[in-house]
């Protein structure tokens, strides 16, 4: 498969499970207690395409070699530190 196909397969992918995201926001009521526009059946089709986007998404990725990208939270601590260019070779200095 070429890199173009593939590319746009991705921004097809993702488009779509945008989509159906969004769906699911404006179509769940703000209460348990209401009851859902959308039928068991339905809700759980959405579910199964939402499954097999991610696969086809996480099939695509393997196949690019990228790496698996996850979400993360934004105080979660980072697997590496970035260093300011300035500070490299410079010592802190200590209160002695």
């Amino acid at each position: 498969m070429s890199d173009d196909v593939s590319k746009k397969e991705r921004e097809i992918l993702m488009v779509m499970r945008k989509v159906l995201a969004q769906i699911i926001k404006d179509t769940t009521p703000p209460s348990r207690a209401m009851k859902h526009p959308l039928s068991d059946q339905t809700i759980q089709d959405v579910r199964n395409c939402l499954g097999l986007i991610s696969l086809r998404e996480r099939e695509l990725a393997d196949a690019a070699g990228l790496a698996q990208e996850r979400p993360y939270f934004s105080d979660e601590k980072r697997a590496a530190d970035v260093v300011p260019m300035a500070r490299i070779g410079k010592r802190e200095k200590s209160d002695d």
